[in-house]
């Protein structure tokens, strides 16, 4: 079942981050706040508008993640890009943080 973050671009430094369980901006997916219903989609939207108006983030987004197991997968290949970075390049972004799998 596809459950809901918010994403959006640190304004700071353009860094891609998720709202954290904590109400921070969290640089990785894991610990993003989850929405599974429309009040808390709309919590969700509520904060990222006050984030704006804070002048802590641009480009704002509720998008569908999937969860499997204890990890956040998202829906569209534009956000699983985000999620790690450069498509081109495996050893830059945050893809390149993760351990090489066996």
């Amino acid at each position: 079942m596809s459950v809901k973050v918010l994403t959006a671009n640190r304004l700071t430094d353009g860094e891609v981050v998720w709202l954290g369980a904590n109400g921070e901006w969290l640089e990785h997916i894991d610990g993003a706040l989850i929405a599974r219903h429309a009040e808390a989609v709309n919590a969700l939207e509520e904060a990222g508008k006050s984030a704006i108006k804070s002048n802590l983030v641009i480009d704002v987004n509720v998008i569908d993640v999937e969860e499997r197991g204890t990890d956040l997968y998202p829906v569209r290949l534009r956000e699983r890009i985000r999620q790690l970075g450069p498509t081109i390049r495996l050893d830059l972004g945050k893809q390149a943080e993760k351990p090489k799998a066996a």
